[in-house]
């Protein structure tokens, strides 16, 4: 998630789960972008079940396709239209399918997509997913429906169909307000709601007695969780604050994990480390964009803190953490970047050691001041600094996973490895995913099985790589 966003394209697909038509027909969601976007796919997932869809075999023979898009890069953008003009094409043969847009790009042309897809039934903002029935209603009646206005998003009532049965999204606040210059996520998703965190703990207290292990609380701005809710503490600061609600929801019986995305550095609190070194279940993993190395351009970019600022959340994260992972975005050959500010951002990167960083070239978004300066570098020189970058990021990235051999790391098992059933696949608390076998060693009479989704294990680290690792039962 984050600033730069992850371009990633994933469907709601549990394995191992076929789906039969219901009274309603079939679905199909295909999810573009960020952690935000995958939770609402979710929770939209969960109201078409409870409307009586159930999920499709496959894309084609969907009688409902939803696109929940991104359109933090172009590129993920123009992957959606290609999408759309397949589906559009099916529609003309098959009146009855119904094609919705959600999401960013939703949002951000409206009523335009009806004019260059046709046929759309259903355009709808990310404020509106949990909307979706009452929509979905409109469109039963023969109406072509456009949902971007500016809404209140209320508590959710329907249970989301989660992904895993392990690791849960939870949305702690929606919006954000600020003012990147090159971002264009305020536009599309809206002012800051924070939730309450009565009821943010009561999800989770939901979600601990279905079964799962951990959870991830949810913001496109998650530390300006709470400044939009009343109230102020007797020493003088915010009632509601992130570090709150880490001590808030810390106590409920059955959660093992919990981790948070995405921070921003000009809010990052040393009160918010402490909590986060203080509490068992916190894992010690930060995800917080920096975006650029040079002042100069953090300035132009209007992210509100320094490099040197940056430098020392780092410095007091692993004072207090001394084996925590970081991971960043960064953002290359934003308007103007001289050579000299982009060998800052890789001296920033060199510097500090992150376990993993988002990288993207820049990319002119519509309605963002930096897309209409004159400074715009050109496709050659975004391009190889963006190949440059990426070989640092790896390089570091496998610098930081040599730390990991021969130790033992506790893994929470998420599912078997797609790629070889006979093995299973978790994190560990810095999560970095970790792969080894399957079979479950016989014990106390007890046979040999597998080890299953939410188990917890002591793994040998025995094989490192970049962006993962393997090992075998300590």
């Amino acid at each position: 998630m984050g600033d730069t966003g992850t371009m990633t394209a994933t469907s709601i697909t549990p394995p191992g789960q076929t789906a039969a038509r219901s009274a309603r027909g079939s679905y199909w969601i295909t999810t573009f972008g960020c952690q935000m976007n995958k939770a609402d796919s979710e929770r939209m997932a969960g109201i078409l079940e409870s409307m009586g869809y159930q999920e499709a075999r496959a894309e084609q023979e969907a009688d409902l396709v939803l696109y929940n898009t991104c359109t933090i890069r172009d590129n993920a953008e123009q992957k959606v239209y290609s999408y759309l003009g397949r589906q559009a094409q099916r529609k003309r043969s098959n009146p009855h399918l119904t094609l919705v847009v959600a999401g960013c790009v939703a949002q951000q042309e409206g009523e335009s997509l009806l004019r260059r897809v046709p046929e759309l039934d259903l355009v709808m903002g990310p404020q509106h997913a949990n909307r979706l029935d009452t929509l979905l209603a409109q469109v039963e009646q023969g109406q072509q429906v456009v949902a971007t206005d500016e809404h209140h998003i209320l508590e959710d009532i329907t249970t989301a169909r989660r992904d895993s049965a392990v690791c849960a999204w939870v949305n702690v606040i929606y919006g954000c307000n600020e003012r990147c210059t090159y971002c264009v996520v305020p536009s599309v998703r809206g002012r800051e709601q924070s939730r309450l965190p009565e009821a943010i703990r009561l999800e989770i207290e939901g979600l601990a007695e279905q079964g799962f292990k951990e959870i991830t609380l949810l913001g496109q701005n998650i530390d300006a969780y709470g400044r939009d809710l009343p109230g102020i503490t007797p020493e003088g600061r915010r009632a509601h604050t992130l570090t709150d609600l880490l001590h808030h929801v810390h106590g409920v019986r059955g959660i093992e994990r919990i981790r948070f995305a995405t921070s921003h550095p000009r809010y990052f609190t040393e009160r918010l480390i402490d909590a986060c070194a203080d509490l068992d279940k916190v894992c010690e993993h930060f995800h917080i964009p920096f975006q650029s190395g040079d002042d100069a351009v953090l300035k132009a970019m209007a992210r509100g803190y320094t490099v040197d600022r940056y430098r020392r959340i780092i410095e007091r994260i692993r004072t207090r953490m001394p084996d925590a992972a970081i991971s960043a975005d960064v953002i290359v050959a934003f308007p103007g970047e001289t050579d000299a500010q982009y060998r800052r951002t890789l001296d920033l990167i060199e510097e500090l050691g992150f376990d993993q960083v988002n990288t993207a070239a820049y990319s002119p978004r519509p309605g963002t001041p930096a897309a209409d300066w004159p400074n715009q570098l050109s496709e050659a020189v975004k391009v190889a600094r963006l190949q440059e970058l990426n070989a640092l990021v790896e390089r570091k990235a496998k610098e930081r996973s040599a730390r990991y051999l021969g130790r033992v790391e506790q893994i929470l098992v998420e599912g078997i490895n797609p790629k070889d059933p006979n093995q299973v696949m978790g994190r560990t608390r810095t999560n970095r995913l970790t792969f080894f076998a399957a079979a479950r060693p016989a014990a106390d009479g007890v046979p040999c099985a597998t080890w299953q989704p939410g188990d917890l294990v002591d793994v040998r680290i025995e094989q490192v790589r970049a962006f993962s690792l393997s090992g075998t039962l300590a």
